[in-house]
């Protein structure tokens, strides 16, 4: 493998080329006409236009991708998170070109793609599942009378889809024929496919997920967990590694699943197995990710392995160089995505420029970030900036870090989600652990961000009148005409 072509941009292209230079290996930028000065283009050995703005004309076009490909000689192709990572009609071309896919096998991205095809796979190999219907259902008195035998509430979801996307909380049966019509259109509109299913509602889960690795010689190994229950509108936003609730026996027990989950469509690359963990600890499967995490940095940093080397290792054919046994966790990792969104008006999207842009600096501060200052954010895209990951040596020393950071990260021109993070970082109930994937609705409100940020305003004030008291009194001169250095002074 002597040159990659990243089919992404921003923060995550970038990332994907630091490793492959470290390497030894060219890398080959793509870029959208609004992405034509962006970071990543000018990183890149070299870069290919796309044309368009709309990743429907440009970062989403099969045919312009591989003719990028063949265009710049490049032997395989990153497809990083989002856009078409996961999409087996793309890594199968990459097949038939005689290319490099860097990523699982079309079978394990067609199989996870579904949710209702993923829990198939796994029926046989022992893994928790969520009770529920297995099988698409668009009729609603089916629908009523399956929902009456798991209990309400009960969760509609879309096969297909993820991020919240044509997925719906059912609390009775009055309202199951709206809402499961909601969630049919919404999935359609969203994936193509109005697939929907039925499964319990689990009250107050925490989203707890397995990183595993698996190379093409039959190893599959977990790189332990990743905590992702602070979610704003069904995603993520604050994620940490590793989980302040899991002891050893149960990440032991979490991690095996995650293999078996793997092993059930014979799993290659880097990948990722979602749980519902529950108040009693027990864990539930709920999809794979066929593809490279946004929060992959906290397992990096708590397992020392870089995650993008492995993958490109792997599609090169080379055997893991370690076993389970080898891996241990160090220290602890918190990472805080960085959107161009509004806290204080229900996190929509605020597109604009960056007038000031200075990152946070120091040990055990890592930023992974695709602008500049001065760069427009443009509206076309997922509106994540950066993400600031913090690593102590305990959870509460990642904590104060991050908190470090956040006060260093200097953003004007839009609004982001940097105030969130401080919120959660001073949460009581984050900083003991004792929270669920529903801490934004009990605890978030504009109100108390602003309260919070007041209250930081009016200690800040304090300590610089204290400050400044304190010096004019060390610099006070006294007032006395005989005194030998004001005397020399007047001379």
């Amino acid at each position: 493998m002597k040159k990659i072509l990243v089919a992404n941009r921003g923060e995550i292209a970038l990332r994907i080329m630091k490793t492959a230079r470290k390497m030894g290996i060219k890398t080959v930028a793509v870029y959208s006409d609004v992405d034509r000065h962006s970071p990543h283009v000018k990183y890149a050995d070299e870069a290919i236009h796309l044309g368009g703005n709309a990743s429907s004309e440009s970062y989403l076009v099969i045919d312009k991708i591989i003719a990028a490909t063949k265009k710049s000689g490049a032997d395989a192709i990153h497809p990083g998170y989002g856009f078409l990572s996961e999409n087996a009609a793309f890594a199968e071309r990459i097949q038939e070109e005689n290319l490099i896919f860097i990523g699982p096998n079309v079978h394990a991205i067609t199989v996870m793609g579904s949710k209702l095809a993923a829990k198939e796979a796994v029926k046989g190999y022992d893994i928790p599942m969520v009770p529920g219907i297995d099988e698409a259902i668009e009729d609603v008195n089916l629908a009523k009378e399956i929902a009456s035998k798991i209990g309400f509430p009960i969760l509609i979801k879309a096969s297909a889809g993820g991020g919240g996307k044509g997925m719906r909380v059912v609390k009775n049966i009055d309202e199951l024929p709206e809402q499961m019509n909601r969630a049919i259109s919404e999935a359609q509109s969203a994936f193509g496919d109005g697939s929907v299913f039925i499964e319990k509602y689990v009250a107050s889960p925490r989203h707890i997920e397995i990183q595993i690795l698996a190379d093409t010689h039959g190893n599959t190994v977990h790189l332990f967990e990743r905590e992702c229950s602070i979610q704003r509108r069904h995603q993520k936003v604050v994620e940490e590694a590793p989980s302040s609730v899991l002891d050893t026996a149960l990440r032991s027990k979490m991690g095996e699943a995650a293999i078996k989950v793997a092993e059930a469509c014979q799993y290659v690359g880097a990948g990722t197995v979602e749980f519902l963990l529950d108040e009693n600890n027990n864990f539930y499967f709920l999809e794979m990710n066929t593809r490279l995490q946004v929060e992959h940095p906290v397992t990096e940093l708590i397992t020392g392995i870089d995650l993008v080397e492995q993958q490109i290792n792997v599609a090169k054919g080379l055997p893991l160089s370690f076993k389970q046994e080898d891996l241990t966790i160090n220290g602890h990792a918190l990472e805080l995505r960085i959107y161009a969104e509004d806290p204080l008006n229900n996190f929509l999207p605020n597109i604009g420029s960056l007038e000031k842009y200075t990152r946070p600096k120091g040990d055990g501060i890592r930023l992974d970030d695709g602008y500049e200052e001065g760069m427009e954010i443009p509206i076309f895209y997922d509106p994540m900036l950066a993400k600031l990951i913090s690593y102590g040596k305990d959870r509460n020393a990642a904590i104060q870090k991050m908190k470090e950071a956040i006060a260093q990260y200097q953003i004007e021109g839009i609004k982001t989600t940097l105030s969130f993070g401080e919120f959660v970082c001073n949460h009581p109930n984050f900083i003991s652990g004792d929270f669920d994937t529903h801490f934004v609705q009990k605890y978030f409100t504009p109100e108390a961000l602003n309260k919070q940020t007041d209250h930081e305003k009016t200690i800040a004030a304090q300590l610089a009148l204290r400050v400044y008291l304190e010096n004019e009194k060390q610099l006070k001169v006294a007032n006395n005409q005989s005194d030998e250095w004001l005397q020399s002074r007047m001379q």
